[in-house]
């Protein structure tokens, strides 16, 4: 079916136009065609996509927030996290699950999961969940919820995976990669035009985006303390996420070819795994 050209929408089958009837009846009353009393129809955008009850953003939003005031409750400091410059212990971190290197990669590879719902301090958990809740509701709304939930899981085990092989030794915790992998998700979608947009919003957000990546990339560069292994490897991840789910499963109604992109990329981290593993030795 072919997609009305001025909005995006889907043109009925067999139909020889390139408009849609919602953009001729809007020009028409743009012209002054109609009276005041007849109204423009209302249809959703077609990028707009209604989820009914609690969003997963809301819900990983939610998980963080709970992880957070549990290692508030079990740091016996209620004030420690909210110093930027102290936070929760490196022992506390660890026990709830923080990425290390020496341990993920000597079998608990459970922390590449963990780590995502961990945050060191206030200021850290405010500013990812800032970014997720804009990310993640575009994301969600765009490719669906449980394709969502795979390109934030899969980029967050990268982001973690890259920390892990780049520093070992390093704990890193933080929702961080996971986000730069919606972000690199997006990126290489509106770039390849999976999206059926109008390319105004498609420039607009996806200028929006590249600042985002630029402005954490330099910002990070300046404090020693960030993770910028975890930033790249879930950026680099989203990527060819994005890139991949645009050019073999762009349709959301053929679910086996997203589910075929999703395994491909969680073999490729398998073998980056046991790569690293290997590496370390």
């Amino acid at each position: 079916m072919a997609n009305c050209i001025q909005c995006g929408r889907k043109l009925p089958a067999f139909s020889f136009k390139k408009i849609c009837q919602w953009c001729v009846q809007h020009e028409a009353a743009q012209r002054g065609e109609f009276d005041d009393a007849a109204k423009q129809h209302v249809v959703p955008a077609p990028w707009a996509r209604r989820e009914a009850g609690v969003t997963l953003t809301r819900v990983i939003f939610g998980a963080n927030l709970a992880v957070f005031l549990a290692m508030v409750l079990a740091s016996g400091n209620p004030l420690a996290f909210a110093d930027p410059n102290q936070g929760f212990s490196t022992r506390l971190a660890v026990h709830f699950g923080a990425n290390v290197g020496v341990f993920t990669l000597t079998g608990q590879w459970w922390r590449l999961l963990t780590y995502m719902f961990l945050h060191g301090n206030l200021l850290h958990i405010a500013f990812n969940m800032w970014c997720l809740w804009d990310l993640g509701a575009l994301s969600e709304s765009l490719y669906g919820r449980w394709t969502y939930l795979s390109i934030y899981l899969l980029t967050g085990v990268s982001g973690g995976l890259a920390s892990a092989g780049w520093n070992p030794m390093r704990p890193s915790v933080g929702a961080s990669g996971a986000i730069f992998g919606l972000a690199g998700a997006l990126i290489a979608s509106f770039y390849l035009g999976e999206f059926s947009l109008p390319s105004v919003a498609i420039r607009g957000t996806l200028r929006s985006l590249l600042v985002f990546v630029c402005f954490n990339v330099f910002f990070g560069s300046l404090f020693p303390g960030i993770d910028n292994a975890c930033h790249a490897g879930g950026l680099i991840a989203g990527l060819i996420l994005g890139a991949l789910i645009a050019r073999v499963a762009p349709e959301p109604d053929r679910p086996l070819r997203r589910v075929g992109v999703l395994l491909f990329m969680l073999l490729l981290l398998s073998g980056a795994a046991a790569g690293i593993r290997l590496w370390w030795g």
